[in-house]
């Protein structure tokens, strides 16, 4: 691992003392609803949108039987809510009938799951399992390029990336230390660098200072 990723970390952690999911959930099946929904939608967003949708579907054989049109009125307002209900009862049918209704540990199942992506598995397991994952999205794409962590216009080559620089045993709070500094700091349209700690290190800032 180059100096600079550990110097990077370092100061994420020293800055994040607690690394963790902003999604509010109480089991794996909350925990993978809530990060269906979360494609392009804030985490605030969801968090405002599950308390009725657990009311309505409060465990995955609900939610394998719900109505799809009722699912769709609950999430209406996370937006791509056609899909995001559609994946919502198709992988909750998936856990029913392949897994007892018990949502799957791994990553190898949780992908195999109608609507579960890498990254939504990544996270689900990573998350809910206590497992090693980096999960890329948005923020972590973004924050990763521009700090030198990763160079890529390709999020899998940057999740791939990452693993490569970043030891495992590190892998799922090095993705909280991203996110949330994507989140807060490294904005995409006006990102705080007057005020980010992380300047000196970043490939993005130092590039923008030359010119």
């Amino acid at each position: 691992m180059k100096t600079d990723s550990l110097e990077i970390l370092r100061i994420l952690k020293s800055e994040i003392a607690s690394p963790k999911s902003e999604l509010v959930f109480d089991n794996p099946y909350q925990l993978l609803c809530a990060v269906i929904l979360s494609a392009q939608c804030t985490d605030k967003r969801v968090n405002q949108i599950t308390p009725a949708l657990f009311q309505y579907a409060p465990d995955v054989f609900a939610m394998a039987s719900a109505d799809v049109k009722k699912v769709e009125e609950i999430i209406h307002s996370c937006g791509f809510y056609h899909n995001k209900a559609k994946f919502l009862v198709q992988s909750a049918k998936d856990i029913v009938q392949r897994f007892d209704g018990v949502v799957p540990n791994n990553l190898i199942d949780l992908q195999s799951l109608q609507g579960v992506g890498r990254k939504t598995a990544n996270v689900v397991y990573a998350v809910g399992f206590g497992g090693q994952a980096i999960a890329v999205d948005t923020h972590v794409f973004r924050v990763s390029n521009r700090l030198g962590l990763a160079s890529s216009n390709n999020v899998l080559q940057t999740e791939k990336q990452l693993m490569e620089a970043i030891p495992k045993e590190m892998w799922t709070d090095a993705h909280h230390y991203i996110l949330l500094h994507g989140r807060y700091v490294c904005k995409s349209q006006n990102p705080k660098c007057s005020v980010c700690s992380l300047s000196h290190l970043c490939k993005y800032f130092n590039k923008k200072a030359e010119k």
